[in-house]
């Protein structure tokens, strides 16, 4: 009909306009629509350090192997409180100029965790200049590069009160006499991936996600039974790990070890929850711990501490979901007399 082969002008023409309803239909409608997306509401401006940090997380090639983007599927659950929606992506309320939005990093592919919520899920300042200066300080298997360029080796001696220190593990530690001190550019990097938390949405419910098999094989168990269904291993892996390790040594100068801990082999398990539910804040030894409260149900809390009261050669009574609530109660109590 068309005679391609032989009408050069007819395909020259037929090939423009698929290239032109292909423009629309995979660049201009979509941008169209993206005029509409609006904030969430009390999303917070970049500040200057975390806008600083973005231009040094996409120079340093971040973007390369973590992604910002949590999908509706089961495997995503760990990474976000619900799937992305676009006004997530947009980290400022203003636009960068006329023709251009605030960037959206998507990532391209999961080699290394995802980070949309990484504020949220590790909050500690001293864990990510470790987890920058040496991946395998606090992830031993770790693929991740190093980043020392980041850092100072300094004379320890010459360090200055303002100067922040990074606690290196003996095995990794520098030459004696020196210190590891953070440059201004990889705090500012800390403080953008600390900024990366996901908002709850208008409607309070934070979306919905295909449910977990956890919570599918522990439908219609209650209080004990339901912890139980619960694997305290797989959850410690996936929330304490990362700071007190798989064998519970912790980070010597930075995260404490729970193999041998008086707390957690007390027999009294109270100040050990209280500890996951708020934190702990160690100002001189340790690096501070986030609190789990709004991450964790009772019945995890309660899988993960009898996991680690009974792991490496700990030997202290289980930790039942009653326990866990009984104390979460009595802290909102004495939160809001």
């Amino acid at each position: 009909m068309f005679d391609f082969h032989k009408n050069h002008k007819t395909l020259v023409l037929a090939t423009f306009i698929g290239f032109v309803m292909l423009s629309f239909i995979v660049a201009v409608f979509p941008a169209s629509q993206m005029q509409n997306v609006k904030p969430l509401p009390n999303q917070p401006f970049l500040t200057e350090n975390e806008r600083e940090g973005l231009h040094i997380y996409i120079s340093e090639g971040c973007v390369a192997c973590h992604t910002q983007q949590v999908r509706n599927i089961e495997m995503d659950n760990v990474w976000g409180n619900r799937p992305s929606i676009p006004s997530d992506y947009y980290y400022s309320k203003e636009r960068m100029d006329f023709w251009r939005q605030s960037p959206s990093l998507l990532g391209s592919e999961r080699t290394g965790p995802d980070l949309t919520n990484i504020g949220a899920r590790q909050s500690s300042k001293d864990w990510h200049l470790l987890h920058l200066y040496n991946p395998r300080t606090v992830v031993g298997e770790s693929v991740m590069p190093s980043y020392p360029w980041l850092f100072e080796i300094v004379d320890s001696n010459l360090v200055k009160d303002e100067d922040v220190v990074v606690n290196l593990p003996e095995e990794f530690a520098t030459p004696s006499k020196t210190t590891v001190i953070a440059k201004k550019e990889v705090l500012q990097l800390v403080v953008y991936l600390q900024s990366l938390k996901q908002m709850e949405l208008p409607d309070g419910e934070g979306g919905k996600f295909i449910p977990r098999s956890r919570q599918i094989h522990s439908e219609g168990l209650d209080g004990d039974l339901k912890s139980a269904a619960l694997n305290g291993e797989n959850l410690y892996k996936q929330t304490c790990a990362v700071c007190h390790q798989d064998n519970g040594k912790g980070v010597v100068g930075a995260f404490p070890p729970l193999a041998g801990s008086a707390i957690v082999t007390n027999e009294d398990p109270e100040m050990m929850i209280k500890i996951i539910l708020q934190g702990y804040d160690a100002r001189t030894e340790f690096a501070s711990m986030q609190p789990f409260a709004d991450q964790l149900s009772d019945a995890e809390i309660a899988a993960i501490a009898t996991h680690e009261r009974s792991s490496w050669g700990n030997n202290a009574p289980e930790v039942k979901e009653e326990d866990v609530k009984k104390i979460r109660e009595f802290i909102a109590n004495d939160l809001n007399p």
